[in-house]
């Protein structure tokens, strides 16, 4: 049986358009059949986690099966016209959603780099979705819970590997919903960009900076043996790899959305024409960053404040900010390079909002104009460079690997 990284060769594009032509007749037409949604879904997750891959297909299923049980258990108590909305109920709710993602993500560390077994391409993302819909039906923001359209949210196969993180209100309204002719086309002619935009970034620019160029400027910086010019070059060049990478997979996952007619929110706007750091973080992998930023950092400091754990609110954003980020640094592996990462990040957005409000306070004597705006894209451009050096690992493969 054929098996296929979604998104990784020209076979996997061909069967997609075979397979969205009819839907998006329909769609053209004023149509929309769920029915026919359902059997192309099941189909490419055939494609992704069948054939060699069926351990993991049999534990996506588990964890479908699962999830699903969790957040309808807890809608049902949660919309209870009796319902205490008891803080405890939802803390163990979110702990039960986390709890597949932890084991997956703590395995390889202790079980010296195993795989482990309930793992599948996609669970982060999955978990995230699955977290959001608890926090807000908890909140009071999703007052109804249906089983099959969650399961379709949380398995819509554009973007179940790697995102974009869609919230599930969106999603619905998309998904229930018939675009207008006029709409669609919109949609259509998007798409279609998205798509082009993709196979440039992805399958050229990618391959040129990952493929051909980092190797070698990896091999030189190895025989430097420490800082160099190289080193720098591999900064560089991973960074674009990364961008490009990402991106264009991006890109694909919102331009076939787009074609089903449903409006999946972008990944990426220009990331490094960013002017600061938080401004970089609201341009790049937007539906994460967004996705911490509402479900983790405003959510640290609205309990900070309760409780009153800091008499001043800037000191109470800054902790947010390094907790915040240094969960995200975690959530990338349990390595010494994705924790400094992500705690890097954390002291960069602190650092960030004391700039601003000293900015801010000497609005006089500190100058504006384009010289200083470009100066601040150099700037951010860099120290996002910088951060990912240390979140490639090259770094360690520099300092502590031996080499004979």
């Amino acid at each position: 049986m054929m098996s296929f990284d979604p998104y990784g060769n020209p076979t996997y594009f061909i069967l997609l358009f075979i397979a969205l032509l009819p839907l998006m007749i329909g769609l053209l037409y004023g149509h929309r059949s769920h029915i026919y949604e359902s059997i192309i879904s099941f189909a490419f997750l055939l494609l992704t986690f069948g054939g060699e891959k069926w351990h993991t297909g049999i534990a996506l299923i588990i964890y479908l099966i699962y999830q699903i049980c969790l957040v309808w258990l807890y809608s049902m108590y949660r919309q209870r016209k009796d319902s205490a909305n008891k803080g405890w109920v939802f803390v163990v709710s979110v702990i039960l959603a986390i709890i597949p993602l932890a084991v997956v993500k703590i395995t390889p560390a202790v079980a010296h780099g195993a795989s482990s077994i309930i793992g599948f391409l996609g669970i982060s993302y999955l978990t995230f979705k699955v977290v959001q819909t608890i926090m807000e039906t908890r909140d009071g923001v999703i007052k109804e819970f249906h089983p099959i359209l969650f399961g379709q949210f949380l398995l819509f196969f554009p973007t179940i590997s790697s995102g974009p993180i869609d919230r599930y209100r969106r999603f619905v309204k998309d998904y229930d919903s018939v675009p207008t002719r006029a709409k669609y086309l919109d949609l259509m002619e998007k798409g279609v960009r998205y798509i082009f935009l993709g196979f440039l970034y992805k399958f050229l620019l990618a391959y040129i900076f990952g493929t051909v160029m980092l190797p070698t400027v990896e091999h030189a910086a190895l025989q430097a043996h420490g800082f160099s010019w190289a080193l720098l070059g591999v900064m560089y060049t991973y960074s674009l790899d990364l961008f490009f990478d990402f991106a264009g997979y991006s890109l694909f996952a919102v331009g076939v959305s787009y074609l089903m007619g449903v409006e999946t929110p972008m990944n990426f706007n220009q990331p490094f024409k960013s002017k600061n750091i938080k401004d970089f973080w609201n341009r790049w992998h937007m539906t994460l960053s967004f996705w911490f930023r509402d479900f983790i950092y405003m959510r640290l400091v609205f309990f900070m404040m309760k409780h009153k754990w800091f008499k001043s609110r800037i000191t109470t954003a800054n902790v947010a900010y390094v907790i915040n980020m240094l969960i995200m640094g975690f959530w990338h592996g349990e390595t010494w390079y994705y924790i400094v990462y992500g705690l890097f990040h954390g002291f960069a957005m602190v650092i960030n909002d004391a700039w601003l409000r000293y900015k801010k306070k000497h609005q006089a004597q500190i100058p504006h104009n384009k010289f200083t705006e470009y100066f601040a894209i150099f700037l951010t451009f860099n120290v996002v460079c910088f951060s990912f050096l240390i979140f490639s690992g090259f770094l360690n493969t520099l300092w502590f690997v031996p080499r004979h």
